[in-house]
C-alpha cells in the first residue's frame, strides 16, 4: 500500500481512483459522480472541516475536476473532454478555500515603542498608529508596500503571505476583495501548479484527462505511454523503473518509452542550435523543455521570446517518433508536470501527444485497474543515456549539453546559468533582458530542483532525489550516446515553431 505524505495527497488519490474506476467500467454519469463524496467520506463525523456536509461538497468539486468538468459549484453540465490551446489547467475549488485571514504586515511583541518611530516616518499612507506602548498597523489603510518593515530597527514587523500567493511566479494568484477567496488571473497563469502544491487546504487542483485514458484502455485502444525521467524515486526504493514499465503495460498500453530518449535527441539538436546562435551573434539562448518556463517568458517578458530555443521538448520529440512509426497509436505522456497539459494542447505541437497525466493520476489508474506495482515483473529499461534521464533534475540539461560539446570536441564557449523556481528564473531573465547575464545559456526550470519537484509528483524531492540519482545511474546498462539516438530519430521534426 502506497504511503501518502499528507492527507491531501491521499484524498486526491481516492477521488481520482473512484473516477477512473467509473470510467473503466463505462459507468461515469452525473449520478455516479455525485455519489463519490459518500463513498469517500462515510459516517456523519467531520474530520477536517466544520461539518461533514462541507467535506462532501469539496470532494464533489474535486470529483468534477477529475472527471473533466468545471469545479465551479454549479451543476455538472460543462464538459471538458479535451484541453485546448490557452485553456486553464489550474482551478481554485472555491468551497475548499479557507479565505486565509492573513494580513501581510503586522506588528509583533518585539516593538519597543521607540522614540524615533521610523516605521511611522516610512509609511506614506498613515497606516501606523500607537497605543498602549506599541505600534499598530491599520489594515484598512495599509498598502502592503513593506516600507515600515524595512525601516524598523528591531525587526518587529512580521511579513506573512498566503502560501498560494507567495509561490506564484507571475502574480496570477490573487485574492478576491469581496470574500477573500483565492482567485487565478488566467491571463498571467503559467499552469505550473506551484499554488496547488502550496495550499495546505487543497483548495487548488488541476483539470484531469484520466477519464478518456481509462475508458480507452478498458476498451483496448492502441495506446503508448511516454514516461518522464522524474518517475524514478516516486514509488520508493522497492519499485524499479522496470516494474513501473511492466505495470504500465498491464494497464493496457502496448509499450512504454522513456522521455529520456527524446531528451538525448534534444541534447544534440539544442546544442547545435546554440552553436549556430552564438556564431550568429546572439547574446544568449534559453532552453524550451520546461513549459512553465516558456509560458513565463511569453506572459511576463514577451520581448525575450525569440531567445527561447526552437527545439521541441523531450516529450514532443518522443511522441513524434511514435507517431512517425504508427500514426494510429494514441500517445499518453506521464510526468510530474501540470504545465505539460497545456504544452500538449499548443496548436503548433498538437497531434504529437494525445493525453497528459501526472504521476498522481498514474497511481490512481493502477488502483482502478487493480495492479500491484510491487509484484510486477522487473523489465529491462535501458533505451536512454544517463544524461537524458538527468533532465528530470535541475542541471540535468546543462550537464547533457556540456557532455555533448566535450565528447564531440566542439569549440564553443558554453556558459550556463541554472535557474529553478520562480525567484531564480525572474532574476536570471531580468539580468538577461538588461544585458547583464553572467553567461550565455539559461536552463530554466519552473519547479525548484527541477521536475522531481513538480506539482504532480507523489513524494517530495527530498525523498525522491536520492533514489532518482541512484536508480538512473544503475539502470543504464548499455552505453547509449546522444549521437546514436539521433540516428533513430532521423526524419523526425524537432522544431518547435
Amino acid at each position: 500500500m502506497f504511503q501518502f505524505e499528507t492527507q491531501l495527497k491521499k484524498l486526491k488519490y481516492e477521488v481520482l481512483t473512484e473516477v477512473a474506476r467509473l470510467a473503466k467500467n463505462d459507468n461515469l454519469t452525473v449520478e455516479s459522480i455525485e455519489r463519490i463524496p459518500y463513498e469517500i467520506i462515510q459516517g456523519n463525523k467531520a474530520m477536517y472541516r466544520c461539518c461533514v456536509y462541507k467535506e462532501r461538497a469539496i470532494v464533489l468539486e474535486r470529483a468534477k475536476l477529475a472527471a473533466g468538468y468545471l469545479a465551479n459549484g454549479d451543476n455538472v453540465d460543462d464538459e471538458f473532454v479535451d484541453i485546448k490551446e490557452d485553456d486553464q489547467i489550474i482551478y481554485v475549488i472555491e468551497a475548499a478555500c479557507d479565505r486565509c485571514p492573513i494580513n501581510k504586515f503586522s506588528i509583533t511583541d518585539s516593538c519597543r515603542n521607540c522614540i524615533a518611530h521610523k516605521c511611522n516616518e516610512a509609511c506614506n499612507f498613515g497606516a501606523i498608529t500607537y497605543a498602549g506602548g506599541r505600534a499598530y498597523i491599520n489594515q484598512e489603510l495599509c498598502k502592503e508596500c513593506g516600507m515600515c518593515k524595512n525601516a524598523c530597527p528591531y525587526n518587529a514587523i512580521a511579513e506573512v503571505m498566503r502560501p498560494c500567493k507567495k509561490v506564484c511566479p507571475t502574480g496570477a494568484l490573487d485574492i478576491n476583495e469581496s470574500d477573500r477567496r483565492a482567485m487565478i488571473k488566467e491571463e498571467l497563469c503559467v499552469n505550473c501548479g506551484r499554488c496547488m502544491s502550496a495550499c495546505p487546504f487543497g483548495a487548488i487542483s488541476d483539470k484531469s484527462l484520466i477519464v478518456p485514458v481509462a475508458t480507452k484502455l478498458a476498451k483496448g485502444r492502441k495506446m503508448c505511454a511516454i514516461v518522464a525521467p522524474a518517475i524514478t524515486g516516486q514509488f520508493g526504493t522497492k519499485i524499479s523503473y522496470g516494474k513501473i514499465k511492466n505495470a504500465i503495460k498491464k494497464l493496457g498500453f502496448e509499450d512504454m518509452l522513456e522521455a529520456a530518449c527524446g531528451a538525448d535527441v534534444v541534447t544534440v539538436h539544442e546544442s547545435n542550435e546554440f552553436i549556430e546562435r552564438m556564431e550568429a551573434g546572439d547574446k544568449y539562448m534559453t532552453n524550451s523543455c520546461c513549459p512553465g518556463f516558456l509560458n513565463y517568458i511569453e506572459k511576463t517578458m514577451p520581448s525575450e521570446i525569440e531567445r527561447v530555443s526552437g527545439t521541441v521538448s523531450p516529450m514532443i520529440a518522443t511522441a513524434r517518433y511514435i507517431k512517425h512509426i504508427d500514426p494510429e497509436t494514441e500517445v499518453v505522456f506521464i510526468g510530474p508536470c501540470t504545465a505539460k497539459k497545456s504544452e500538449a494542447a499548443r496548436e503548433s505541437l498538437r497531434g504529437a501527444v494525445d493525453y497528459v497525466l501526472t504521476f498522481e493520476e498514474l497511481l490512481a489508474l493502477f488502483s482502478a485497474f487493480e495492479i500491484d506495482v510491487e509484484n510486477c515483473v522487473d523489465e529491462l529499461v535501458d533505451e536512454a543515456s544517463i544524461y537524458g534521464r538527468g533532465f528530470g533534475a535541475q542541471g540535468g540539461l546543462t550537464a547533457a549539453i556540456e557532455n555533448y560539446i566535450r565528447s564531440q570536441g566542439l569549440e564553443v564557449n558554453f556558459a550556463p546559468v541554472k535557474a529553478s523556481g520562480g525567484s531564480e528564473i525572474k532574476k536570471a531573465m531580468t539580468m538577461a533582458k538588461i544585458g547583464k547575464l553572467q553567461g550565455n545559456f539559461i536552463e530554466g526550470m519552473m519547479c525548484e530542483g527541477g521536475c522531481i519537484n513538480g506539482a504532480g509528483t507523489l513524494v517530495t524531492q527530498f525523498k525522491s532525489k536520492g533514489v532518482f540519482n541512484k536508480t538512473n545511474a544503475q539502470a543504464t546498462r548499455k552505453s547509449v550516446t546522444a549521437n546514436e539516438k539521433i540516428k533513430e530519430y532521423e526524419g523526425i521534426d524537432l522544431e518547435r515553431r
